[in-house]
């Protein structure tokens, strides 16, 4: 229902609540973001606007400055604005908005001029006459604590509107005064970094045309030493596959606001009488700690209509099996391989398509190569469904090389940002190729109709979604070169949703060089990720403990691979490769027919677990524990009602003291009684030395159920969160499981 006359909005999302601030006008403004406040009536929300009004003194405005949604420099605000365009004559540049108009929920309780919104969405509409500009705020709050929030910009006048930003911006407490966010590179995502709050802005921007290696993930800001435990935090997320922006900026007035926008090229957002620019949906929390953060993003997944349901299937690509060598013979002893340990889906990685014999050419040409594959895929596809197994194939749709038939019959396709598709014209070359401009509709299609008919040809279950290269000067050639990264990474998604829509019951997994495309966002139109290319487990682990807070451990591909780690070298046993792959969608790269036999039975091992766990990993709350010695790391996942668990124990150096320190295990219920069991699955890691309440081992059982158990302790959870359990002794670089069990 749309109403007028509203003077705030008490907006609650499960644990978070907002208050809008209509009283002035205009844009509202946030003057309460944090825990829910109760039960309130219109009195106590008015009061909330009310508290929020500072003193005016000193060399400042004379009247209250407000901290809106869009900050505006025509509200006195002088940091970073969150709305900046112009016409074409240098007008419409500091737009004022006037009285705003809310969408609210059909029954949603008003009193007093104060809406009372919970678990909904409540809208906001409100015009510049001066400047001719119709602004529109969405406020979507789910009751598992995410709210997420968009803009919109309306073009009103006939000339066109030149927008150069468009974002939001919230409010947060100066107690807030540490961040926290990630960083990283090729082979080494999701790195952590913090850093103190100070005056002035800090600014992340990624302009890599797509996420990045270095994404901030969720930015988060809470009282120094906040930790996965405790802490009040503030978090935001940008999410958006192109170039995008985050910032956390501290003014000399007091306030304190964080805020998101995508990066606009010059020249990129035009608008014409009647168009609107939309900006990329914002995830906003509040909550407890990082854990807490990370349960409500994890709950708002999978409450998702198109969550993978299914038990995600365990995996086998063989890229780093044959590369680009793809042997009838070898691939058939693999495929067969992988159905005898219990493999179920399949991949046939880069090396199918037209004169794809390396990374030079033929992206573009979507066509089985008959010199390689005489009978196309049929064979392949068909051995791999009659032995059970699904059948994926990887795809990297929005490259090209220029040593392809496509290049050379659609050259006006590539993009280029100087006007010419000229070889002298084209953007610095990336891993060999540039990149197609699938934003305009011919290319669009001829991708989208490659793709559906051979995945209706050969019965395809799953697409490995490849995306090598960050864009740079990525413009419409046949517009002269005119900014197109915005229309390029909307196009990406309109691509996904049409052929998943043509092809039910496909899967596509979202990856770029590893992580280099992972947000809340691209995740909407796919149904996995691959975290990185680097499969060290080692390097797994950490990745692993910074992707969890934003996505659930079922969309994250995780893999086993060789002994030796084809990116850093390092050698690992296959009780830490195992280990590292079971916290996610478990799969295998690697090639298996050159694995020893006690290789393979460690792996039908950890197969074997994974089967038998993978929905409760799928569905339980993840842990990140604590620990004094950072050369321990300690994590898992625990039921929602508390009555099961597992964790794993890490290793990575070797700690400056001896062994005596306590595992303290997070997330269960003080006064249930637990057993606590180290499990063995397969090969015992290296260097293992029971603690002594570990107590005996159970004898082997059948080979259907290689693991195997240690009899443990029976304890309070009380005990187990508090006290500790003493550490057992592993060699650097290992990992060992934990079972509890409320009993």
């Amino acid at each position: 229902m749309s109403e007028s006359g509203i003077d705030a909005v008490y907006l609650t999302a499960g644990k978070t609540a907002l208050v809008l601030d209509n009283t002035l006008g205009g844009i509202p403004e946030v003057c309460y973001w944090g825990q829910t406040l109760g039960a309130l009536s219109a009195a106590d929300v008015k009061a909330v606007v009310a508290a929020n009004r500072e003193v005016i003194a000193g060399n400042a405005p004379d009247e209250h400055l407000p901290a809106r949604v869009v900050p505006l420099e025509s509200d006195g605000w002088l940091g970073r604005p969150a709305l900046v365009g112009n016409r074409k004559d240098g007008t419409g540049w500091t737009p004022r908005f006037q009285a705003a108009t809310f969408q609210l929920p059909e029954g949603c309780k008003v009193e007093d001029g104060v809406a009372f919104v919970t678990d909904a969405q409540v809208a906001v509409e409100t015009t510049s006459q001066i400047s001719q500009l119709s602004l529109k705020l969405t406020f979507d709050a789910s009751k598992h604590g995410l709210i997420r929030l968009r803009a919109q910009l309306t073009n009103l006048h006939e000339s066109d509107y030149y927008l150069n930003e468009l974002g939001v911006a919230l409010p947060m407490p100066l107690e807030a005064n540490e961040i926290l966010d990630t960083s990283g590179r090729w082979g080494k995502e999701r790195v952590p970094q913090r850093r103190p709050v100070v005056l002035g802005c800090d600014l992340r921007e990624g302009r890599h045309g797509r996420t990045g290696f270095d994404a901030p993930g969720f930015t988060f800001v809470g009282s120094k030493g906040f930790s996965f435990e405790a802490g009040e935090v503030w978090g935001l997320h940008n999410a958006w596959s192109g170039n995008h922006r985050v910032w956390v900026e501290r003014m000399i007035s007091g306030q304190q606001v964080v805020g998101a926008s995508e990066v606009l090229m010059p020249g990129e957002v035009i608008l014409k009488q009647g168009e609107t620019y939309s900006t990329p949906w914002f995830y906003a929390l509040h909550a407890n700690g990082l854990d807490d953060a990370a349960r409500q993003v994890h709950a708002w997944f999978r409450d998702r209509e198109n969550h993978p349901k299914s038990p995600r299937p365990v995996a086998l690509n063989v890229w780093e099996a044959v590369y680009f060598d793809h042997s009838w013979p070898k691939l058939q002893q693999l495929a067969k391989k992988a159905a005898e340990i219990g493999v179920e889906r399949f991949v046939l990685d880069d090396g199918w398509f037209l004169g794809r014999r390396d990374d030079h050419k033929g992206l573009g040409d979507w066509f089985v190569d008959p010199d390689v594959w005489p009978q196309g895929l049929t064979p392949l596809a068909d051995l791999v469904h009659d032995l059970g197994m699904q059948f994926g194939l990887w795809f990297e749709p929005e490259m090209i090389n220029e040593d392809s038939d496509l290049a050379r019959e659609h050259p006006d396709w590539i993009m280029a940002g100087q006007g010419s598709s000229e070889p002298a014209d084209l953007p610095v070359r990336w891993r060999h190729q540039q990149v197609l401009n699938i934003a305009i509709p011919e290319a669009f299609e001829y991708i989208k109709n490659r793709i559906v008919s051979l995945v209706h040809e050969y019965s395809i279950d799953y697409i490995k979604w490849d995306h090598n290269r960050d864009l740079i000067e990525a413009g419409t050639t046949m517009l002269g070169g005119r900014a197109s990264i915005s229309k390029q990474t909307r196009a990406v998604y309109r691509l996904f949703d049409q052929i998943k829509a043509e092809c039910p019951g496909l899967e596509i997994e979202s990856c770029s060089s590893g992580g280099g495309r992972v947000d809340m966002e691209v995740l909407q139109h796919t149904d996995r990720f691959w975290a990185s290319d680097c499969i060290d487990p080692v390097d797994r682990q950490v990745m692993m403990r910074w992707y969890n807070q934003i996505t659930p451990p079922e969309l994250m591909g995780t893999h086993v691979a060789s002994s030796q780690s084809h990116t850093t070298g390092r050698s690992s046993t296959m009780a830490m490769r195992g280990a590292t792959a079971l916290w996610g969608h478990f799969g295998i790269e690697w090639d298996i027919l050159s694995a020893t036999d006690e290789e393979i039975r460690d792996l039908a091992a950890w197969i074997n677990f994974y089967k038998a766990n993978r929905e409760f990993l799928h569905s339980s709350n993840v842990v990140r524990c604590e620990t004094p010695d950072e050369t321990i790391m300690l994590s898992g996942v625990v039921a929602a009602d508390q009555k099961r668990a597992l964790f794993q124990m890490a290793t990575h150096d070797r700690s400056a003291v001896s062994p005596r320190g306590k595992l303290r295990f997070s997330g269960l219920d003080d006064s249930a009684t637990y057993r606590i069991r180290p499990v063995i699955v397969g090969s015992k890691p290296a260097g293992l030395l029971p603690a002594p309440w570990f107590g005996a081992l159970e004898e082997s059982k059948s080979p259907e159920q290689p693991f195997r158990y240690y009899e443990g302790v029976t304890a309070k959870g009380s005990i187990l969160t508090r006290c500790g359990l003493q550490v057992p002794n592993l060699y650097s670089d290992q990992a060992l499981l934990f079972e509890v069990v409320a009993e």
